[in-house]
C-alpha cells in the first residue's frame, strides 16, 4: 500500500468515529478537515429577526434557543461590506441572491466558480453555468469561487508553484456522498489546496469558499476562530442531548 493509500484509509477509518472534526497533514500542511456524513444536518445562516448574525457564539445561541447544537462551522463563502452573499444564496429553500455566471475580479470571477447545494437530503458541489442552465430545488446553497476540483481535475488556472499562499476554505462531496469542510491552518496554494480534495478527501468536485478571513468553529477541538464579523455561515447542527 503507498503512503497516500494508506493516508486515505486513515482518514475514513476517523471518518467513521464519533468526532467530527479533525486534523490531517498534507503535503506538509497542516488542515482541519470537518466531516457531514448526513447532508441534512448541515445548515446555512445569515441573519435572524435581529440583522447579520455574524458570529459563531451569536449563531450557538440562536440554535440553541431552537434546542439545536452547532457541531462545527466555517464561514460560507464571500460577501460585500454590508455582508450580503456576493453570489447565489438560499436558506430553507427561499433565494436571498441571485447566481452570478459571468467572469470577474477576484477570485469568484475566476471561473469556472461553483455552488454547493444540498437538494433531497444529498449534497453537491455544482459549476456555476451547469447550476443555472438546469437548477437542482436547493434548501440551502452558497456560490463562491473559484472551483477547486472540476470533474476529479484541478482548476485550469492552479500552479504547483505559485507564490500565492494564504489561509484558505472549501467544501468537497466524496464519492460515498460525504460532505467534508476544510480548512488549512497556515498559509498555502491553491494547487495544495485543492489537491487535498482530489487525493485525500476523494471528493470529484470542490469549491473554494474564501481565504484570508478563513474561520472554523470546532467546539470538539476546543477551537473557534476569532475575527472580524462575518457574512453567510455554515455548518452542521444536531439536536441537543
Amino acid at each position: 500500500m503507498t503512503r497516500l493509500k494508506a493516508a486515505i484509509a486513515a482518514l475514513f477509518a476517523l471518518i467513521g468515529t464519533a468526532e467530527a472534526c479533525r486534523n490531517i497533514d498534507h503535503l506538509g500542511h497542516s488542515y482541519t478537515v470537518c466531516t457531514a456524513e448526513d447532508a441534512s444536518s448541515i445548515g446555512l445562516w445569515l441573519d435572524d429577526d435581529r440583522g447579520v448574525i455574524g458570529e459563531f457564539f451569536a449563531l450557538e445561541d440562536m440554535l440553541a434557543a431552537q434546542g439545536k447544537e452547532l457541531r462545527f462551522a466555517m464561514n460560507a463563502g464571500m460577501y460585500h461590506e454590508d455582508r450580503r452573499a456576493v453570489g447565489l444564496y438560499i436558506s430553507e429553500f427561499k433565494q436571498k441572491a441571485p447566481i452570478v455566471t459571468r467572469a470577474g475580479p477576484g477570485n469568484f470571477g475566476l471561473l469556472p466558480n461553483g455552488v454547493f447545494c444540498v437538494s433531497g437530503g444529498k449534497a453537491r458541489v455544482i459549476e456555476s453555468r451547469a447550476f443555472a442552465a438546469n437548477p437542482p430545488k436547493c434548501r440551502i446553497a452558497t456560490q463562491s469561487g473559484p472551483m477547486l476540483v472540476i470533474n476529479g481535475k484541478l482548476h485550469p488556472r492552479f500552479l504547483p508553484d505559485s507564490t500565492s499562499r494564504k489561509r484558505r476554505n472549501g467544501v468537497g462531496v466524496d464519492r460515498a456522498g460525504r460532505t467534508h469542510f476544510a480548512i488549512s491552518n497556515g498559509f498555502v496554494r491553491f494547487h495544495d489546496f485543492a489537491t487535498l480534495f482530489r487525493d485525500v478527501l476523494d471528493s470529484p468536485n470542490a469549491l473554494f469558499l474564501d481565504g484570508s478571513i478563513s474561520r472554523l468553529h470546532a467546539p470538539e477541538l476546543g477551537r473557534s476562530d476569532g475575527g472580524s464579523r462575518m457574512g453567510p455561515i455554515i455548518g452542521q447542527v444536531r439536536a441537543r442531548d
